[in-house]
C-alpha cells in the first residue's frame, strides 16, 4: 500500500471511530407516549445538539434523539447534513407535545416550534402519526434526562 493512501485509509478509519465515539457517549433513556415506548439517545450539549442526528444512514425502529434544551423558547430544527427523514415533535418543560413537524432529508428548511419549548424528539418520519400521537399527548420519562449543558 502506498503511503499516501494509506494516510488517507488510516484517516477515514480514525473519523468513523471518532463519529461512532461521540454517538456511544450519549445517554439514553425510555420515553412512553400514551401505550408506546421510544429509547431516545439525549443531546444535553451545545455540541450534540449540533451534531443531532447528522450523517446517520439509519434510525432503528421506536429509537430517537431527545434534544434538550438550556431555556424554553421557541427553537428550530433543520435536516442538513441529515439522511434520514424524520418527524420532530416540540415539547413544552412538562413533556406535552406542542407540534410535531415532518422534515425532508439534506434540506435547510426550518421547522420551528409552535410556542415556546423545551425539548425536541426526533423520529423516523411518520413514527407519531402511525401511532395517532398528536399535538397534546404527553411524553413520560423527560424529567430522566441529563441537563442541559
Amino acid at each position: 500500500m502506498k503511503p499516501a493512501f494509506a494516510r488517507q485509509v488510516l484517516g477515514a478509519v480514525a473519523f468513523v471511530l471518532i463519529a461512532a465515539g461521540v454517538r456511544a457517549e450519549l445517554p439514553t433513556i425510555t420515553l412512553t407516549i400514551g401505550r408506546h415506548k421510544l429509547t431516545a439517545e439525549v443531546a444535553a450539549t451545545d455540541a450534540h445538539r449540533a451534531q443531532g442526528l447528522m450523517h446517520r444512514r439509519m434510525l432503528p425502529e421506536s429509537r430517537g434523539m431527545l434534544f434538550v434544551f438550556p431555556e424554553a423558547t421557541v427553537h428550530s430544527m433543520w435536516m442538513m447534513n441529515t439522511y434520514i427523514p424524520l418527524s420532530v415533535a416540540f415539547l413544552d418543560a412538562s413533556g406535552m407535545i406542542i407540534n410535531i413537524a415532518d422534515m425532508e432529508p439534506h434540506t435547510r428548511n426550518i421547522h420551528s416550534a409552535a410556542r415556546p419549548a423545551k425539548y425536541a424528539l426526533e423520529t423516523n418520519q411518520g413514527w407519531f402519526r402511525t401511532r395517532g400521537i398528536k399535538p397534546g399527548a404527553k411524553v413520560e420519562g423527560i424529567e430522566r434526562a441529563p441537563p442541559a449543558r
